[in-house]
């Protein structure tokens, strides 16, 4: 990755603090965005990603320091619990329809052609297996991440043939705090510990062959190879990070 600018959204913590500092391991000049920065790896910009200003701080960034980007990864996301469908007023779902989706929508449309005048690059938008296996208390989001896939095959048909590829790694249950405050959330309900929860969740809920859930790294790497010149002749795809869980299959 030495030589190359890459953008990370939503790498305040979790899978986007991994991705960025695996991005940056591998030499890349990394541009971190979130609304919370304090953490972040590389040049940090401070932005509500869900609004049109939140991105175009993004792009006026990446645009004079380097130009352009050579890899995007949109991460940005909300999750929240609901307790109910009609708990999720019309707010509700546009707020997460323009985090989610939106920003991802914006950055592509400003920095896909710059990709393009650069010689080619690389999107890779990070789904989630909700998006095939919605979940009933997180509907909005599940959408939110089917759109992601659609997207993601419509771009990388129209820029394929001018060298950028655009690709979808779709996680399972993975160790960040929205999962940890689920997990407090299946330990109240079931009047057991946190790590009995993460059991329950790990072998009962999600069946997973492998025992565990993910870490941010484990997606971290996937991302790292789809992002690079290895994934020369992989676009449109979608990479299952789950553990194998049969949940999804």
């Amino acid at each position: 990755m030495r030589g190359m600018v890459a953008v990370v959204t939503g790498a305040g913590s979790g899978i986007g603090l991994a991705v960025a500092h695996r991005l940056a391991g591998e030499g890349a000049e990394v541009i971190s965005a979130d609304l919370d920065v304090s953490a972040c790896a590389g040049a940090a910009v401070t932005a509500d990603l869900g609004t049109p200003a939140g991105v175009a701080a993004v792009v006026r960034e990446v645009t004079s320091r380097y130009g352009g980007a050579d890899v995007l990864v949109n991460n940005v996301a909300l999750a929240p619990y609901r307790d109910a469908f009609t708990d999720i007023d019309d707010a509700a779902w546009q707020r997460t329809w323009d985090v989610n989706v939106m920003s991802c929508v914006r950055l592509c449309r400003a920095l896909v052609p710059l990709m393009v005048e650069r010689g080619g690059g690389s999107v890779v938008n990070i789904g989630s297996e909700a998006a095939r296996h919605p979940k009933p208390h997180m509907i909005d989001y599940a959408v939110s991440k089917a759109a992601l896939l659609s997207l993601a095959k419509g771009l990388a048909l129209e820029y394929g043939s001018r060298g950028v590829r655009v690709n979808t790694v779709a996680p399972g249950p993975t160790r960040t705090a929205t999962m940890d405050a689920y997990l407090e959330s299946v330990a109240l309900r079931l009047g057991i510990g946190v790590t009995a929860a993460a059991d329950h969740v790990v072998h009962e809920l999600r069946r997973l062959p492998l025992g565990r859930m993910n870490e941010p790294e484990d997606v971290a790497e996937v991302v790292l190879f789809l992002a690079g010149d290895r994934a020369r002749q992989v676009t449109g795809s979608e990479y299952a990070v789950n553990g194998g869980s049969t949940a999804s299959m």
